[in-house]
């Protein structure tokens, strides 16, 4: 006998019905039947709507009895159903007052918030029929085998963060995949990841977003929302990085993306937007949340408007008890079903504020986050700030769990690393972990993320190629994207074919990539970087699915010295764990950190001083020897001369890299240096080794 057979039951629509299980939100198959859970705290009633698969009436309308809710929970269990033949919505009835921020209305159809799966947009670019902006959802069923994978669980020095869109990342033809723009297309480039010597990837969203909500013609060209952070589902993968169709699977190719990551040493890192929804303001569509409790899952003012402290139209309400425990159940849920390592979460001290708005001092999402017994290993990463104002880049509340995005470093690093010496003082203190900033409810240098690119902005080509943004082909006359890009267009505004300029540029980026590199802290770079990637100097192509922000993998051949030396100096960096972490001290007594001008052991960094020296200095417990590295920098545009720190007799200095000349990169040992010092070239970094 089946579950239905054993069990009393009612009759609603043609269909056996029970109470179902009111502690399982959203929709769970279960034996013989399917439960459906969601709850309201405003409305008066609810019905479940089911559908044939892409049609867009409703074939049954089961309303919920009233002895099928308890509290503010509504569950019923059907039988008979077949999860490959339907989807499902909801329709809630209850009061109207926007002032009050009741907005009910029993003639729309919502999508279940806990969706794990969203119909109706599977492929990319094509609108969704014209049924009113209305989403449907489908049942799924969790059968993916794991067998027996391991996460990799490393620690916060050893990542190597790559930032990359599933779509831009293989959608160029050039990328050479068979699946291009696609969880599976990703799947063909992990070998290149591994080469390049990534350990992590931070995946741009994958939550279910509508890339044709803002559709738009400009000058010919069709834009979309292709960045992707106006989440419509936070269970569900978006079906439209899917190679294959997936009905009814519980996201097999996102898993297989993850588990074969993992099995190859790489972490998985989601970029979670949990500040704001695709809804929108009063203008925006009614697709979930407005109509289930919009004066509780949106911050309101007392008129009853949206706050928008994301600066994409609504805020959510993250403090409210139903929000928070929304967001845990969703974290848990990529992490126990989908294996996820970690989130990065856009505009994090969002999730601070209180439902007034006001920035809290304990926020209890964060605590709870930090706290959590299932999110216990995975990374926290938050971009400490918002579009409301709020910075909290050094001040966010940590528990000792949370890592940033350290924008303060990118800032630093821009400007010091272009030439503007003054900021020497701030950038060291960046390149030494920012000591400054990271104590207390931080965990040191291993709180910072340290980044100089990233999806938003210039890519690091396009750093040293403009000194303005190009953001024309958005349509916004040039208006969008941020104006502080401390950039350098090395003498030229673009392209040009001057060997100079280009050769100047090529210099500059090595200089990047090697500070970032020998930096405290986590590395993270811009995926394309590597290559020398451009988005032709727009440096917001948020709405750009096309040769914009499409990686064009023909570079890679074309700049393959530049790739070799950032997979040198990756490698450089795992070779040498005394840049990104404290070992025993050294056996020749030289201290863990210090910092150095031309002069060695001159600490005293100013706004004058135009050449850094920082030595790290440790002791390799499994082989005794002590693991020395000397970074320097000259940002000046004229050679300067530095000596290096004198060593004990028994060692000497070694030149590994000098992006100033011509043909050095990263060989260990490979010039002994003499003790009359070294001529460091215009606008050059360059690192030794203690042997």
């Amino acid at each position: 006998m089946t579950f239905s057979q054993l069990v009393p039951f009612d009759e609603i629509a043609g269909f056996r019905v029970r109470p179902g299980l009111y502690d399982k939100n959203g929709a769970t198959a279960l034996d013989g039947g399917i439960n459906f859970t969601v709850h309201s705290h405003g409305a008066a009633s609810c019905e479940l709507l089911l559908f044939h698969r892409e049609e867009e009436a409703p074939y049954a309308v089961l309303k919920f009895p009233d002895h099928y809710k308890i509290g503010k929970v509504y569950s019923m269990i059907v039988f008979g159903l077949n999860m490959e033949e339907f989807e499902y919505a909801y329709r809630l009835d209850g009061p109207w007052n926007e002032k009050q921020g009741f907005l009910f209305d029993k003639n729309n159809i919502l999508l279940d918030p806990y969706a794990k799966a969203v119909t109706g947009q599977s492929i990319w670019g094509v609108e969704r029929k014209k049924n009113s902006g209305r989403y449907h959802a489908r049942v799924v069923k969790n059968n993916f085998d794991w067998g027996n994978a391991v996460q990799p669980l490393k620690p916060m020095s050893d990542l190597i963060i790559y930032e990359l869109h599933i779509r831009g990342f293989t959608r160029h033809g050039s990328s050479g995949v068979e699946n291009p723009g696609t969880f599976a297309g990703l799947i063909e480039k992990i070998p290149y990841l591994k080469e390049l010597g990534i350990t992590a990837v931070e995946l741009m969203p994958i939550f279910e977003f509508d890339e044709t909500m803002g559709r738009r013609e400009v000058n010919g060209n069709t834009l979309f929302d292709y960045w992707g952070y106006n989440t419509v589902s936070f269970f569900a993968p978006n079906t439209s990085y899917t190679a294959a169709n997936e009905y009814n699977r519980e996201g097999t190719e996102l898993k297989t993306l993850i588990k074969k990551l993992n099995d190859n040493g790489i972490e998985v890192i989601l970029d979670v937007v949990f500040n704001h929804t695709a809804e929108g303001n009063e203008k925006g569509p009614f697709i979930s949340f407005k109509g289930f409790d919009n004066n509780i899952y949106y911050m309101l003012t007392p008129e009853g408007h949206y706050y928008n402290f994301s600066g994409c139209g609504n805020t959510l309400n993250c403090n409210h008890p139903i929000v928070q425990q929304m967001i845990v159940e969703c974290l848990r849920y990529w992490v126990t079903d989908y294996r996820v390592d970690g989130f990065r979460f856009d505009l994090a001290s969002i999730l601070g504020r209180n439902e007034d708005g006001s920035p809290m001092s304990s926020p209890p999402l964060l605590k709870q986050l930090a706290f959590d017994p299932v999110l216990g290993n995975v990374k926290l990463i938050a971009e400490a700030w918002d579009a409301g104002g709020l910075y909290q880049v050094g001040a966010f509340p940590a528990w000792k769990r949370w890592a940033e995005w350290n924008g303060k470093y990118r800032d630093a690093l821009r400007s010091f690393l272009k030439g503007d010496y003054w900021m020497a003082p701030e950038a060291v203190k960046r390149i030494i972990g920012s000591p400054d900033m990271y104590y207390g409810a931080y965990t040191g240098y291993n709180s910072s993320v340290n980044f100089i690119t990233c999806h938003d902005g210039f890519t690091l080509y396009d750093l040293y190629a403009y000194n303005e943004k190009h953001n024309e082909a958005n349509g916004w006359n040039n208006t969008d994207g941020t104006n502080d890009n401390r950039s350098w267009n090395c003498g030229t505004e673009g392209e040009t074919k001057d060997m100079q300029v280009n050769s100047l540029r090529f210099q500059l980026i090595k200089n990047a990539f090697t500070v970032l590199m020998v930096s405290r802290g986590t590395p993270m770079f811009f995926a394309g970087d590597e290559f020398a990637n451009t988005q032709f100097g727009n440096n917001n192509a948020y709405c750009q699915d096309n040769e914009i922000s499409w990686l064009d993998w023909d570079l890679l051949e074309k700049n393959k010295a530049l790739f070799s030396y950032v997979k040198n100096i990756i490698q450089f960096r795992k070779s040498h764990p005394v840049i990104s972490r404290d070992l025993n001290p050294s056996v020749c007594g030289l201290p863990f950190i210090s910092v150095h001008t031309q002069t060695p052991w001159d600490s005293n960094i100013t706004e004058a001083t135009k050449v850094i020296g920082i030595m790290y200095a440790g002791n390799l417990s499994e082989t005794g020897k002590d693991d020395i590295v000397f970074l320097a920098v000259n940002v000046f545009w004229e050679e300067m001369k530095i000596t290096l720190p004198k060593l004990p007799d028994s060692l000497n200095w070694y030149r590994s890299a000098d992006t100033g000349r011509e043909g050095i990169s990263f060989h260990e040992m490979e010039v002994r240096l003499s003790n009359e010092g070294y001529v460091m070239k215009a606008r050059s970094a360059a690192v030794f080794l203690a042997y």
